[in-house]
């Protein structure tokens, strides 16, 4: 009989026996801290484990002696039956081309653990008398980390906002735990109950546990705006919180893209109760982010917007075969008509308010944001669609005390530290990590606790370089190891190290041809890495590619563009992309930026353009970490379209909502009087 034990973010959850065919459990019932009694482990009630992780343990343990065989030669890369694997280092193989991977670990050629991680926790499955081997080690060398507390339900209580709407807000406590107690807060849209099993982790450790419906969602009152009245609520319902008899005052937040939204909000409120943040792929300004980037209107938000069109999020409702047909549906206020037969309201807001009016600043932390330094841990990767997010709340930041500020960067979307390989590009065996929940712990019992843990000692930057496989630290973003080089746009398609010969490009843009931004629309990923060879071989695409590279360039941080346009239309957009062509001339894409040409001065006066006149575009793109091999080549390409992502320009002062389009003939001008260039961070190391 051999025993194994299963650990969800460093806590004993489950243990398990293999006793010939059959296997024996004993799981944590976090209400009372107590272990169900013996039983058998069985299909339904395999379930549990699923709960906390994509781990399947019944097929897990089943299949020992079958991982055992298929391993025992130690080859860099295994593919079986079970699952297609590559080494990490010597014992450790992960699990390629999947969401959420279970890797392996052997010693010896026994197997001795299985490892999950995700986007906010690690799941280990562990052979009993290994955790050694194991991130396990790191959580026992934690005191804080153990789990002593009971998880408590305190109640569903209605939180009332300074308009007399009442938000549904579910309090957690640990019981036993003596005196005031700090609080972990989070604020979703995504239905409060629905994972609420995954803080109890923080409940079992000695905080309470604040999970709130925001305002229009499941059981709270009022409408759902999106990205409306977040920063007035957010302040509200801190105050509630700071107010409760079993509260110390401290508050901390937590949570991914709509919910690290909220978080910035709350801090741009300047509420003093709000003393650490944990940002993961937040999502930004809306003409810096979503759903108005560069002043273009996302149409990939679609598959998130009818997710949410109901009261309760319902992800099926992103799953369709239609998106083809649905987005050349004009006008825009028609289509979620169409396809799900009744209007959005938010989006018929969006619609109303094509410039960065009141309306849409009502909801922009970052231009209201009310200076107070509130110690935030950034978490977000190279392939997140809310990547700008990020990179508003790292320039919000840059003037933090190190001891306030810690940057996580990884290749990842916006799942975050979920997949070694994205859309069949290798992010490397290195890419994910096991240690972020144990980081955001110890984040907040310094910052709330003040538990003296050495996490302001570790890098304030920690970032990923891909095709170099490698975690680094730096000091600040970018690194200061960075130094900006230009690369021209030249004639002939060349990008240079000095402007050339002067001279123009023109296209002809239609938008009812347009260039293909190339995602799955109902993954809801936007920003993934994918193969531009053909895309880039239309007319309407413009491509700059440097000689093969005579030495690796790794380039870090944030890529700016300086282009000289003009248009024969009035108004127009530009889509630029940062691809690597390979030897065999292959074109992934790594970063890219997008800008409507009225909005080239600001976003809340927009500015149309004359006919011929020659106009300097500022366009800042995602962010990326990447290394360049010595034989391949650096490629900058333009268009003035990406369907999937944002609505084709109609070349119309109507822009993207027009029935009416116009073919535009759009130029790039490059050369020593127009000097096009892009700017590159690239490492000096």
């Amino acid at each position: 009989m051999t025993s194994w034990s299963y650990y969800f973010s460093g806590i004993l959850y489950g243990t398990f026996q293999k006793d010939g065919e059959k296997i024996f459990y004993k799981w944590l019932d976090p209400l009372t801290s107590q272990f169900c009694e013996r039983s058998e482990l069985d299909e339904e009630k395999n379930k549990s484990p699923l709960l906390l992780a994509n781990l399947d343990v019944l097929k897990a343990l089943n299949h020992i002696e079958d991982y055992e065989r298929a391993f025992a030669a130690q080859e860099s890369a295994v593919k079986t039956e079970l699952g297609e694997y590559s080494k990490r280092e010597p014992g450790l193989y992960v699990q390629r081309n999947k969401i959420l991977p279970t890797d392996l670990l052997f010693k010896e050629g026994k197997l001795i653990a299985f490892i999950c991680p995700a986007r906010e926790s690690c799941a280990v499955l562990v052979r009993e008398g290994y955790e050694k081997d194991t991130i396990l080690s790191r959580w026992r060398e934690y005191p804080a980390g153990e789990a002593k507390y009971p998880v408590s339900f305190a109640g569903t209580f209605s939180v009332r906002m300074r308009d007399n709407i009442h938000l549904a807000t579910d309090v957690y406590l640990p019981e036993g735990a003596q005196g005031k107690l700090p609080a972990i807060l989070v604020r979703t849209c995504y239905n409060k109950s629905k994972n609420k099993h995954l803080y109890y982790r923080y409940v079992l450790r000695g905080y309470a546990v604040v999970i709130q419906d925001t305002r229009g969602r499941d059981e709270s009152e009022g409408d759902f705006r999106s990205m409306y009245l977040e920063i007035e609520d957010g302040d509200d319902t801190l105050n509630w919180v700071a107010a409760q008899d079993w509260s110390d005052g401290k508050v901390g937040t937590i949570g991914a893209s709509y919910l690290g939204y909220v978080q910035w909000c709350m801090a741009a409120s300047g509420n003093p109760h709000l003393a650490a943040m944990i940002s993961i792929v937040t999502a930004g300004s809306a003409f810096v982010d979503m759903p108005r980037r560069g002043g273009l209107l996302s149409s990939g938000m679609l598959a998130w917007a009818f997710m949410m069109a109901e009261r309760t999020s319902n992800p099926k409702l992103m799953e369709r075969n239609d998106w083809d047909e649905l987005l050349n549906i004009r006008p825009l206020e028609d289509i979620a008509s169409r396809a799900l037969g009744k209007r959005i309201p938010f989006i018929d807001h969006w619609l109303a308010h094509p410039d960065n009016d009141d309306f849409w600043q009502k909801g922009d932390w970052f231009k209201r944001s009310s200076g107070r330094q509130v110690p935030a841990l950034i978490m977000s990767g190279w392939f997140d669609d809310n990547g700008m997010g990020t990179t508003q709340a790292i320039d919000l930041t840059n003037n933090y005390p190190a001891e306030t500020r810690k940057l996580i960067l990884g290749a990842w979307n916006h799942n975050a530290n979920t997949r070694y390989d994205i859309h069949g590009v290798p992010m490397g065996e290195q890419a994910l990590r096991y240690d972020l929940d144990l980081i955001f712990l110890q984040w907040f019992d310094f910052h709330l606790r003040g538990i003296q843990n050495g996490i302001v000692k570790t890098p304030p930057v920690e970032y990923f370089t891909l095709t170099e496989n490698r975690w680094k630290s730096a000091e600040s973003w970018p690194p200061s190891i960075c130094k900006p080089q230009s690369f021209y746009l030249g004639k002939g398609g060349a990008l240079l190290d000095k402007p050339m010969e002067s001279g123009a490009d023109i296209y002809a843009y239609d938008p009812q041809n347009p260039a293909i931004h190339i995602i799955d629309m109902s993954e809801n990923e936007l920003a993934v890495p994918e193969d531009y060879t053909n895309e880039e071989k239309r007319a309407d695409v413009l491509c700059y590619t440097t000689a093969p590279l005579e030495r690796n360039v790794t380039v870090s941080g944030d890529i700016n563009v300086e282009l000289f346009i003009s248009s024969d239309a009035v108004d127009t957009d530009f889509i630029v992309r940062l691809t690597e062509v390979d030897k065999k001339g292959r074109s992934i894409r790594y970063a890219d930026g997008v800008l409507g040409a009225k909005y080239r001065d600001s976003f809340e006066a927009p500015g149309f353009l004359d006919k011929g006149k020659v106009y300097k575009l500022n366009i800042r793109t995602s962010k990326i970490s990447k290394m360049f091999a010595a034989g391949n080549r650096i490629r900058f390409t333009v268009t003035s379209s990406a369907k999937n992502l944002a609505f084709p320009n109609s070349n119309t002062k109507a822009g993207y909502n027009s029935e009416k389009t116009l073919v535009a003939r759009n130029a790039v001008h490059y050369g020593t009087q127009f000097p096009s260039r892009i700017i590159l961070p690239v490492e000096t190391r």
